[in-house]
């Protein structure tokens, strides 16, 4: 007989000193920071594409494969960073990771060639995957593991924001200034970030690392490639529709102009608000939000696909930003439950789902928008989140099992 695992008490990486309330605020506010500064710039060379192409004398296409390498570098680094580095202080390695993306915005903004460039770019998608598999163990090393949802949701919100302002900021930025400027700028910002993160993370001493094998047990654990199984799929419903959002909110009667750009608000705004709702409820209602965030996910979806009548797509539009703003504090907090003596290994794999979801759903995405339309595109979306949340909430496991 199977049951869910009961929440646990998260072991804090390092316990030798309890932070202040005010100390564990500005540490986690350094970590959203970073958060958005890193998907800020890992989508910046989409408003730069063009005159990035024509100066490396690239098609636009082409100089899109920015984005392309930058997702393959974090799916190779968020689950291998703890075995590349096993005794080092993860609060140094956060810090190391915020230089490496400096370094990387550096170096694309001198990029004599597209080579150069996209080399350049693995340095950040690098650092994003490796930021992203580790924030787990921080956070709970913040927190002393009482409250991982609440202090994930904090360090979202540098995802949220980057989603909300700071992708359209690197374009507004682009119209001031040469795209090799906008890159600098970029650089001198991350580092910044990186003293902040210096002087705010407390030392946070590494979990036990077995390499490519520790993976392997997480994943032989009860339920757990299950539930990852179903959080691919949830990720790649979400991804296959946001790759073409624009074109999908272009089918909306009278949302021509202004109206797109207040649509993709009005998501940002939900996912900041699903965000917020989610993650001071996550820790008491997991069992529920495993499957109501995918589902309402899904059906926002579904219903944006077949009725893309202005009040009803606004509607749909920012319950699909709610939903996987949720998402995001949903799966880590499954993760702190599930795997609180492996949450490096955890983080990492859950990574790697969200890198894969990006490289397929937008692949896939691409051939039904272009053989079938954008709105079967979102029905096809919404269906595979929901089977995705299906999935990952009936994925069921012993209790206790810590092998």
């Amino acid at each position: 007989m199977t049951t869910d695992t009961a929440p646990q008490t998260i072991p804090a990486s390092d316990t030798t000193q309890t932070l202040s309330r005010a100390r564990g605020l500005a540490a986690l506010v350094a970590m959203a920071f970073t958060s958005f500064i890193l998907i800020t710039a890992e989508f910046l060379p989409g408003g730069l594409l063009i005159p990035i192409a024509a100066e490396l004398g690239v098609t636009p296409g082409q100089a899109g494969q920015t984005v392309t390498v930058t997702a393959f570098a974090g799916l190779l680094v968020a689950p291998t960073i703890g075995t590349l580095l096993p005794r080092a202080d993860r609060a140094r390695v956060m810090v190391l990771l915020a230089v490496l993306a400096a370094a990387s915005d550096l170096a694309v903004a001198f990029a004599p060639s597209i080579t150069v460039l996209l080399l350049s770019r693995l340095l950040i998608g690098a650092a994003i995957g490796g930021f992203w598999a580790l924030s787990l163990t921080v956070v709970a090393r913040i927190t002393s593991g009482r409250d991982v949802a609440r202090g994930m949701m904090i360090v979202n919100i540098g995802n949220t924001l980057a989603t909300v302002i700071g992708v359209p900021l690197g374009i507004w930025a682009s119209g001031l200034l040469p795209w090799r400027e906008v890159f600098v700028a970029a650089a001198v910002i991350t580092a910044a970030v990186a003293v902040l993160l210096a002087i705010a993370l407390p030392r946070v001493r590494p979990q036990r690392s077995e390499g490519l094998r520790g993976l392997v047990v997480v994943l032989r654990r009860s339920g757990v490639a299950l539930a990852l199984s179903g959080h691919v799929l949830v990720v790649l419903g979400h991804m296959a529709a946001y790759a073409f959002i624009r074109v999908a909110l272009e089918r909306v009667p009278g949302i021509e102009g202004p109206g797109t750009a207040l649509m993709l608000t009005a998501f940002g705004v939900g996912g900041f608000v699903g965000n917020l709702v989610i993650g001071a409820i996550a820790e008491r209602f997991l069992p529920v939000l495993r499957l109501a965030v995918p589902l309402g996910l899904g059906a926002a979806l579904i219903v944006l696909g077949i009725l893309p009548a202005l009040p009803v797509a606004a509607i749909a539009v920012t319950a699909w930003g709610a939903s996987f703003g949720g998402w995001l504090v949903v799966v880590n907090t499954w993760t702190a439950h599930r795997l609180p003596d492996r949450l490096e290994a955890g983080g990492g794999l859950v990574v790697v789902g969200f890198q894969l979801a990006i490289t397929v759903g937008a692949a896939v995405g691409g051939v039904i928008v272009d053989s079938l339309g954008a709105g079967s595109l979102l029905v096809a979306a919404g269906a595979v989140t929901i089977i995705g949340g299906v999935i990952f909430a009936g994925a069921r496991q012993r209790t206790p099992d810590l092998a």
